[in-house]
């Protein structure tokens, strides 16, 4: 099913119709809505479900834990919403010696937001997901492009969540799908859409990218397009914990078939240490599974082939015997001399059960390939306590989003200091897609000078900024 010029141009006047409301509705009845619309989906848990697992492959047990989280995202924007610090309210007042003027600024919504569902999280980056929830929270309508992989669930959760907002008291608009990639096309270029949030491959984020910022009125385009997620491990972490690390990767590059976003697809290891032995044991017994679609069932022997054609590398280990259709998950290994001369080959992102293995003999070799590796979601550093870090550390942190010390990065937990984002091509932008900052990426600036009280918006009148967070004259003031 395809959504027409006709379909779309309505459903965008309804949204444009819808943008004053949710820009003018108070912090409660916005945060309402936004748990009115959770209720429903907790409501409708098992029928969601069902239909998730015939589409997408993904488990019962997996599947309710991602509505969960979706839920849980609508309910911590509401509690932002509520807590009112995401406006940034600033009062400069008037000084008549200075010649300056009253100044009052705060953020407002930029109108009705375009979303493009991904295909490996159906519920928490798909129709009512982080992008979905952030930007209403901001105060924008929101209009879905539905995932081909789930257009079933698609439409039966915008039908949910669009119901239970107007249900709510939210006006009729405030969220649509659209379905078809020419759709998809349309609604990054429509002149109604403000801005854009997409999760998904680099080719097809680039292009729409192009597309937003090529219209006649550029929008900002929030992708978050691919990453290959490094891991370095030191020798001294080999030789107190190598067995532990080694558990930790395979259990980790395998979760949810290879198909997480912050899959660690590159770990750097020192040379000699025996810690791809260790990896090759327990990979041999690690299975596989369907992937998602039919295309990234058919892109993933073609990613690891193109991997394995540069001579430096070499199968590691394979995991169980996968059955027709499925992924059976892969070790490579190679060296760090052949990451830093061929990186458009080996530090491609592969989407499926696959790691790779890079061996360093010396901290040159080391920072040669880190510097080769491109922006990614996270960066991993496992390391003693006496190991000097400091120039792996500055690497890592120039090129992720988020550094972890221990642990591995499959799981985003959704709080209020989550970052998920990172330098291109990890994202298009220095925002979040995950955490109560996501919401920033669907605001923008307005500042009102000497105006009358009762022509203030009420959050920027002095009765509402006592209750509120709030600076006035470079003083923070918190209620």
């Amino acid at each position: 099913m395809t959504t027409t010029t006709a379909e779309l141009d309505a459903l965008t006047a309804a949204a444009a119709a819808a943008a004053p409301v949710w820009r003018a509705a108070d912090a409660a009845t916005r945060a309402s809505w936004l748990r009115a619309a959770a209720d429903a989906l907790d409501a409708h848990l098992d029928e969601l479900v069902a239909i998730a697992d015939e589409e997408t492959r993904l488990g019962e047990t997996r599947l309710r834990g991602e509505v969960g989280r979706t839920t849980g995202q609508l309910r911590l924007f509401a509690t932002v919403v509520e807590e009112g610090s995401y406006l940034e309210l600033t009062v400069d007042d008037a000084d008549p010696s200075a010649a300056r003027p009253e100044l009052r600024r705060m953020l407002t919504g930029v109108g009705p937001v375009a979303v493009f569902s991904a295909s490996n999280f159906p519920f928490a980056f798909s129709v009512a997901g982080g992008d979905t929830a952030s930007a209403l929270a901001a105060g924008n309508p929101v209009i879905v492009k539905a995932h081909s992989g789930h257009p079933r669930l698609s439409e039966r959760t915008a039908a949910i969540v669009a119901d239970a907002l107007v249900a709510a008291g939210a006006p009729e608009g405030s969220l649509a799908l659209v379905e078809g990639r020419e759709a998809g096309n349309a609604l990054v270029q429509h002149p109604v859409i403000q801005a854009a949030g997409f999760t998904g491959s680099l080719g097809g984020g680039r292009a729409l990218f192009d597309l937003a910022s090529g219209r006649p009125d550029p929008i900002p385009f929030y992708g978050e397009l691919g990453s290959v997620n490094p891991v370095v491990i030191t020798p001294a972490a080999v030789a107190a914990r190598g067995e532990a690390l080694a558990q930790g990767l395979v259990g980790s590059f395998t979760l949810g078939v290879g198909q997480f976003c912050t899959k660690p697809g590159v770990v750097f290891v020192p040379a000699g240490a025996g810690f791809e032995d260790l990896v090759a044991g327990l990979a041999t017994g690690a299975a596989g599974g369907p992937l998602l679609t039919e295309r990234i069932t058919a892109a993933f022997p073609s990613g690891v082939a193109h991997l394995e054609s540069d001579p430096s590398v070499a199968v590691v280990a394979q995991g169980l015997p996968a059955e027709p259709g499925s992924a059976q998950p892969v070790v490579l290994s190679t060296d760090a001399a052949a990451v830093a001369a061929r990186p458009s080959v080996l530090l491609e992102e592969c989407f499926g059960p696959v790691t790779l293995l890079v061996r360093y003999a010396s901290e040159a070799e080391l920072h040669a390939a880190l510097e080769a590796v491109p922006g990614s979601l996270t960066a991993t550093l496992h390391a003693e306590d006496a190991d000097d870090v400091a120039a792996v550390l500055e690497v890592l942190t120039r090129k992720a989003g988020r550094v972890l010390f221990a642990g591995w990065p499959t799981g985003v937990a959704v709080t209020w200091s989550q970052h998920h984002g990172g330098p291109w091509p990890a994202t298009t932008s220095l925002h979040t897609s995950v955490g109560a900052t996501a919401i920033r990426r669907f605001l923008r600036p307005v500042v009102f000078q000497d105006a009358p009280a009762a022509l203030l918006p009420e959050v920027l009148r002095d009765e509402s900024l006592a209750q509120l967070p709030h600076r006035r004259n470079g003083v923070l003031q918190v209620p």
